[in-house]
């Protein structure tokens, strides 16, 4: 009974993370016309009824753009990192099923690429995609498969030595009907935490990169472009417009790793205590 409770305290968490989500995600789609009307009657007014999250200098709501930059953000980041994660995933099982040559090659990538300071490596290659929305999701997508990767080569690499994958080698199947029929379904668990997991990291990565200027386009109400530039009002006392689309970014980012970390937990009751 202790492990029921238990677990279904880890479900409400779960369901509670992802019906935030998808309120703020359509909540922000909702708002996303509003979040970009300027009225200078309404320009610099501090937090309060009726704008909640205050008005910056030319007169938008801060709550409706820093909803539609989250909601924006959001659907960045779940494209990302599902790109992201079938990447892992493929050459996940390719390294530790398709022999020594192509093992060493897909680990020297990993290697490389994590050896690349990660920033750095997503600036580049965003930049060189045209930055916008589609050079931010290939630069997310390709610079944040690496950890994931690893994890099912070796998940894999534990699985060939199972009777199970040694019985079906000795009958003749392909390597692929191995992976798929055999593997697959003990490493779904594991993949389907790990693209959880890779949202918050997604989100924080585009919003870095659009805060630095080689991200979303400034006529975009992204998260990243709301905090770069409301930087310059902060010593005027306008706090409002950073305060509050920081606050509700780091809710976002708490909310998909709780998310993860409750469905890590309904997936493996072992590691789900009172």
């Amino acid at each position: 009974m202790k492990m029921g409770n238990g677990r279904i305290r880890t479900a409400v968490f779960f369901g509670a993370a992802v019906l935030l989500l998808a309120g703020i995600t359509l909540a922000g789609f909702l708002l996303s016309r509003e979040a970009m009307v300027t009225d200078f009657s309404r320009k610099d007014l501090a937090p309060g009824l009726p704008y909640l999250f205050g008005t910056d200098w030319l007169g938008r709501d801060m709550l409706a753009r820093a909803l539609t930059g989250l909601s924006m953000s959001i659907r960045l980041g779940l494209l990302a990192a599902g790109i992201s994660s079938l990447i892992a995933l493929g050459l996940g099982i390719a390294s530790a099923t398709m022999g020594r040559a192509v093992d060493s090659v897909i680990t020297f990538i990993i290697d490389l690429v994590m050896g690349i300071p990660h920033i750095l490596l997503l600036i580049l290659i965003s930049y060189a995609c045209g930055k916008g929305f589609q050079g931010v999701v290939i630069g997310v997508s390709l610079t944040h498969w690496t950890s994931l990767a690893r994890l099912i080569r070796g998940e894999v690499l534990q699985l060939r030595e199972t009777g199970y994958v040694k019985m079906a080698e000795k009958l003749g199947m392909s390597r692929f009907h191995i992976a798929w029929k055999h593997m697959f379904p003990h490493l779904f668990p594991q993949f389907l935490v790990g693209l959880i997991l890779l949202f918050p990291h997604a989100i924080l990565h585009e919003a870095s990169i659009t805060f630095l200027g080689f991200g979303l386009s400034p006529e975009q109400p992204a998260i990243g472009i709301i905090l770069s530039e409301s930087m310059k009002y902060l010593a005027m006392g306008k706090w409002w417009l950073a305060v509050f689309p920081g606050l509700l970014l780091v809710l976002t980012v708490v909310l998909f790793d709780t998310a993860g970390e409750s469905l890590r937990k309904l997936l493996n009751p072992g590691s789900t205590h009172d």
